[in-house]
């Protein structure tokens, strides 16, 4: 198995990792910080405030990025099976 093949895979992977986790959580985080701003300014100190929007907001975003997630995924997987005559 040569080195620079496994790095690279690992090194595609970690990216790929860090793009789903940004599209998955990014729009949860900035929903949070609004959310928060709003209460700092308003004194409300309801819990559900912040917390429903983030989740309903993450949902949505799942839901509209899945399609390309799975791609990614699957794009990943191919180029891991195909590059296994490498490793052996």
């Amino acid at each position: 198995m040569e080195p620079d093949l496994a790095a690279d895979l690992l090194t595609d992977a970690l990216y790929l990792v860090t793009k789903i986790v940004a599209v998955l959580i990014l729009p949860g985080l900035v929903t949070g910080l609004i959310i928060s701003i709003f209460q700092a300014a308003t004194q409300i100190t309801e819990q559900t405030l912040s917390f429903l929007p983030r989740l309903l907001i993450t949902l949505i975003s799942m839901a509209l990025a899945s399609h390309w997630l799975i791609q990614e995924l699957s794009d990943l997987f191919i180029r891991l099976y195909t590059s296994i005559p490498g490793f052996l």
